[in-house]
């Protein structure tokens, strides 16, 4: 068997390459996310994200060699560096990648949609959010199942990135006519209503800066 591509395989300079190209989003974006913060939530959400953001990339300045070590650094940087509810949620999203990604130097497509997955479900036991409760969940959930029906349909690891990348925008969009049923949106009641959740938002821009890393 011949090595895999570099598209193909995911080594922790594409991981390191995603991280980067989700810190320059979030940089990029950080006025919009905090602006849809101010409306449902603390309005923090972009400031939060650039400092922990910056915050990783300074912490794998050196990477490990292993996947689920980067990832590991990863998480306890954001939960320790972010206040808010981001922190402690794109926190345990990469601490559970990295339990998932475990001693490998690279993943392929069905390894990295496990961690992805795992990532998720870690999401969901800290947050308890479910679809429709108008978080982050709904733009992480269809995105992954994006990118298990495109991985299944035997599309290359980018093209399922670029379908789950567009499954989260969608998500996100979706999230503004819902009435916000979790964290801190819900206690607006139905004046939550015709705002975009924050964290639809980011975790849009997490999906797409994949997509840009393995392209």
């Amino acid at each position: 068997m011949g090595s895999l591509s570099v598209v193909e395989a995911v080594t922790v300079d594409v991981l390191v390459g995603w991280l980067s190209a989700f810190r320059d989003a979030v940089h990029e974006h950080g006025a919009y996310l905090t602006e849809l913060d101010s409306a449902i939530g603390d309005a923090d959400h972009g400031a939060n994200l650039i400092r922990g953001m910056d915050a990783v990339m300074a912490a794998v300045a050196s990477p490990p060699e292993a996947t689920g070590d980067l990832l590991k650094k990863v998480g306890m940087t954001l939960v320790t560096s972010v206040g808010g509810a981001s922190g402690p949620l794109y926190g345990t999203f990469f601490l559970r990648m990295a339990t998932a990604s475990g001693d490998a130097t690279s993943l392929d497509g069905p390894a990295l949609l496990a961690g992805l997955e795992a990532g998720l479900e870690g999401i969901v036991a800290r947050g308890k959010a479910e679809a429709g409760d108008k978080t982050m969940y709904d733009a992480l959930a269809p995105a992954l199942a994006a990118f298990s029906s495109s991985l299944d349909g035997g599309a290359s690891l980018a093209d399922a990135a670029r379908a789950a990348a567009g499954a989260a925008a969608a998500g996100r969009d979706a999230t503004e006519p819902m009435l916000a049923l979790k964290g801190r949106a819900s206690y607006l009641g139905e004046r939550s209503i015709g705002h975009i959740d924050p964290g639809a938002a980011s975790s849009a821009l997490l999906l797409d800066s994949l997509a840009g890393a393995l392209s």
